[in-house]
């Protein structure tokens, strides 16, 4: 997906650019509101892909410890965990964040108990906040 935007905003950008050489006043209007778009879907593209990629280090530096929480709930055809069974085993995830509020792997198993539990706007905000703790972490060790 991220390379098909890509392809889409080269041609925006291209458009962009011919719209204002045409030097009308309405041309050169809309090409300057056409390269906003790329610039704020790069970042967007961008803010999520280093996302993904710091998320995914927390998860091998989890792994590596046992320190990931064991998915042992059933799941659903489509592969996702039934939400009641989900929502059985949130409280400890939010125990854990509560007892130790600057854990950023306590953060993070209750992005995941979020996420388990179909709260996707939740999950991202405890996984941005272990990401947060875990760079400032790294910070104070260094």
């Amino acid at each position: 997906m991220a390379i098909i935007l890509l392809v889409y905003l080269v041609l925006v950008f291209q458009r962009a650019i011919l719209l204002i050489a045409s030097g009308e006043p309405v041309g050169i209007a809309m090409g300057i509101a056409l390269l906003a778009l790329p610039v704020i879907a790069a970042w967007a593209i961008g803010r999520e892909l280093l996302f993904g990629a710091r998320t995914e280090k927390l998860v091998t530096l989890m792994a590596a410890e046992g320190t990931l929480p064991v998915d042992d709930l059933p799941h659903r055809a489509s592969g996702r965990p039934l939400r009641d069974a989900a929502d059985e085993e949130f409280p400890q995830f939010k125990a854990e964040v509560e007892e130790q509020p600057e854990s950023w792997r306590a953060w993070f198993r209750l992005g995941l108990a979020y996420d388990a539990s179909g709260d996707r706007r939740r999950a991202r905000e405890a996984l941005r906040h272990s990401i947060r703790l875990y760079r400032a972490e790294q910070r104070t060790a260094a």
